[in-house]
């Protein structure tokens, strides 16, 4: 005897919009990036996650290519997944998610298929807020860009951004509370937190990723696309016979950035901060460059450059993390690395245990020396306009 599953968390992913402002001919969901379509890779990440019912609402027509999709995504778990038709507006479709749910659900969970490469981490922390608060609960970002209010073309004033967030997806409920909650809705919302928070619930937030972002646009679905084609590498059995290699780095960062500055993995209140499209951290650039040099990996801009809003504001962990990554991908474990940076501040020798510290843990434990100088007044760095650091990386085939 088959025993019906009676997961207590309920999944349920809109993928019933047009997509119109994407300029494909297939609906959003239906369009393909990296060999699957977007709703494929928006279900990896829900069945990477903690088990749930899921269900899936689909344009009209399109119900049999979303359960195909779904299956394949959810292997063993395929008897936890069901396809409703989607209905005029977006929160038409999430109530015809809501009435297929099945008795045992207690927590639903929202997710736009359009946030394709949401991680599974999300849906786990959005569950386990739910559960601690009984509250509403959103993933969201801190807004990073300087925002200001406008009338026309005319810039009114600048608006405090520490107050606000960029909410994502999966948002998540009490099941009672999103079923009353859309029971008395009046109006259409543009979230499923706004509708619920109308209705007199609390909503809390979450960290977000980076990776939750919407593809709404042609620039955002070649941003997906990019995120999922894999960087050819060069395999370790044939780069250089498997012996070792080096590679070397250098990176630049001008002072004049906003905020602290952030230099070998730490932060330096009071010091003034460096300019670039993340913390402008030299020290961590040039190993990231050093380490994808040795591995033949292109540079620093090929991973990370400006195309790539989600290391924007990055520091030196997330980068080292993914760099090492990328290096055991393709097959090579680092050694150690050793960098010199010149600079006339700050004052590093106090903190030189503490940076190496934290750039060794970012690389997995692998060593990290460093020094520092000063360019007895030459120079850009001797004239304090900036930071020059130069890195020296040891890999070996995993």
């Amino acid at each position: 005897m088959t025993l019906t599953p009676s997961p207590r968390v309920g999944v349920i992913v809109v993928a019933a919009g047009s997509g119109t402002r994407l300029g494909q001919d297939a609906p959003k969901a239906f369009v393909g990036i990296g060999g699957h379509t977007i709703l494929r890779h928006a279900l990896r990440g829900v069945f990477s996650a903690p088990e749930a019912q899921v269900v899936i609402v689909a344009p009209a027509g399109r119900e049999g290519e979303a359960l195909t999709d779904a299956r394949e995504a959810a292997g063993a778990r395929a008897d936890l997944v069901s396809v409703v038709t989607g209905g005029a507006t977006r929160q038409g479709s999430v109530a015809a998610g809501i009435a297929a749910l099945w008795p045992s659900v207690e927590v639903v969970l929202v997710h736009d298929a359009a946030r394709a490469l949401t991680p599974p981490d999300v849906f786990a922390r959005v569950i386990g807020a739910v559960d601690r608060t009984g509250w509403g609960v959103v993933p969201a970002l801190a807004v990073i860009d300087t925002i200001k209010r406008v009338e026309g073309e005319r810039i009114v004033e600048a608006v405090d951004r520490s107050q606000l967030a960029a909410a994502q997806t999966p948002q998540g409920f009490r099941r009672d509370v999103l079923e009353t909650s859309y029971a008395v809705a009046a109006e259409e919302y543009t979230d499923d937190a706004a509708l619920v928070a109308a209705a007199g619930h609390r909503v809390a937030i979450v960290e977000g990723d980076p990776l939750a972002f919407k593809i709404t646009t042609p620039a955002d679905l070649d941003r997906a696309r990019g995120l999922t084609t894999p960087v050819p590498a060069v395999p370790a059995a044939s780069a250089g016979h498997g012996m070792p290699r080096v590679g070397i780095g250098t990176d630049v960062h001008a002072f004049g950035g906003d905020g602290s500055l952030w230099l070998a993995g730490l932060e330096w209140p009071g010091e003034p901060a460096l300019s670039g499209h993340s913390d402008g951290d030299a020290v961590a650039h040039a190993i990231v460059d050093a380490l994808l040099s040795a591995a033949g990996l292109g540079d620093i801009g090929t991973h990370f450059g400006t195309s790539r809003p989600e290391f924007a504001g990055a520091h030196a962990d997330t980068f080292l993390a993914r760099t090492r990554e990328l290096l055991g991908e393709a097959g090579w474990a680092v050694v150690n690395v050793g960098v010199q940076f010149q600079s006339n501040r700050p004052r590093f020798a106090p903190r030189r245990a503490e940076a190496e510290a934290a750039l060794s843990a970012a690389l997995g434990g692998s060593p990290v020396s460093l020094a520092a100088t000063t360019t007895d007044g030459l120079g850009f760095t001797g004239a304090g306009d900036g930071v020059q650091a130069f890195a020296v990386a040891l890999i070996r085939p995993a």
